[in-house]
């Protein structure tokens, strides 16, 4: 039963002990990246290092990119501006 059941494997001490290990257990990507994120922002290499332990490297990537998103179309909504016009702005690239 243990094999077919996820519940059952995670229960397991054997099985268990290398997802507590890396770190990653108890963390999801969207919190990954937000803390990557804003450690980028403020230049602090100890956060971004601790949030890239918490998930794998496409998840961080996932996660990152769907912020981004949500940031880039805030932003425009609060702007009255577009999308494309926002993400240009902030990355300092003229207009077309």
């Amino acid at each position: 039963m243990r094999k077919l059941l996820p519940s059952a494997r995670r229960a397991s001490g054997s099985e268990a002990a290398p997802a507590a290990r890396s770190g990653r257990q108890g963390r999801n990507l969207f919190e990954a990246a937000a803390v990557y994120v804003a450690a980028c922002a403020e230049d602090d290499q100890d956060r971004m290092d601790e949030a890239v332990a918490w998930v794998s490297p496409g998840q961080l990537t996932f996660g990152v990119n769907e912020l981004a998103c949500r940031a880039v179309l805030t932003l425009a909504r609060e702007r009255n501006q577009t999308p494309e016009t926002v993400a240009r702005s902030l990355l300092g690239i003229r207009e077309r």
